[in-house]
């Protein structure tokens, strides 16, 4: 597997309650396959390649949720980034075997994320394809010190959606790219959007990772019929055509139709 750029998006696992469910589900909605992991824990190919992985809950009180990890090359110093830029860590660095080490934080505004650093796997095999990881962004009601945050973390720069043109879009959006890169949709790796007080005050901050799929409203409705919902139907966006969506345990996630040629939408 080829390495991944420091603190680019690495790779993202669900948490479940029932993760033969959950294989049932994401297999039929994405076309995976499954391999044992250690303990209750299954990766998820794609055409043989490694996207993902669904992992059994072994605590109730846990999210049902997607969690996104981001790779970094020494996880003690960015953990102590962490902490120095006001953010929580909630498990310190773990070593997961010879496949590398883990750790959870959580950004000011309360979104969690993970760090991963690369012993024999690296992250993904696949993305930016369909069935694959294509994108995360995370949603937060205090943009400013969650921008200042992540910047001061792993160096992203930052590009607001109406800098690229996209302003009629109507959303605050800022687009990361990692350090030592030309900032701009080009390179960025992921971004930044604000939760609106059109939503309920208790909804926390979160991080929404995208899977790329050939046919947005073909994958949203084949997503309800297997028992999921709809949590925001398919819309265009100025780089494709998207959906979000919940599996049939309530993990939240978006799918993304890229438009044709690389052209954005309109």
């Amino acid at each position: 597997m080829a390495a991944f750029a420091q603190s680019a998006p690495c790779w993202v696992d669900v948490q479940l309650p029932d993760l033969e469910a959950g294989k049932r589900f994401y297999g039929e909605l994405f076309g995976w396959t499954f391999r044992a992991g250690d303990g209750p824990y299954a990766d998820a190919l794609s055409e043989g390649k490694l996207v993902a992985a669904l992992a059994a809950k072994q605590d109730g009180r846990m999210p049902t949720a997607w969690g996104v990890y981001f790779a970094t090359d020494d996880i003690v110093a960015t953990v102590a980034r962490i902490r120095e830029a006001g953010g929580q860590v909630i498990t310190d660095p773990v070593r997961a075997g010879r496949a590398g080490a883990l750790a959870q934080a959580a950004d000011p505004g309360g979104a969690v994320f993970g760090l991963w650093q690369a012993g024999d796997r690296e992250g993904f095999q696949k993305q930016n394809e369909p069935g694959s990881f294509c994108w995360t962004e995370v949603h937060t009601r205090q943009k400013d010190r969650v921008d200042a945050f992540y910047e001061e973390v792993f160096g992203f720069q930052g590009t607001d959606l109406d800098a690229s043109g996209a302003g009629e879009w109507g959303v605050d959006f800022r687009m990361w790219s990692p350090a030592g890169t030309e900032p701009g949709p080009d390179t960025a790796v992921g971004g930044r959007s604000v939760i609106t007080d059109a939503f309920p005050a208790e909804m926390p901050s979160y991080f929404l990772s995208y899977f790329a799929v050939e046919e947005c409203n073909a994958a949203a409705g084949h997503a309800v019929r297997l028992g999921g919902r709809i949590s925001a139907p398919p819309f265009d966006i100025p780089y494709g055509r998207m959906a979000v969506l919940q599996d049939d345990q309530g993990a939240v996630f978006a799918v993304l139709q890229p438009p044709v040629s690389g052209k954005r939408a309109e």
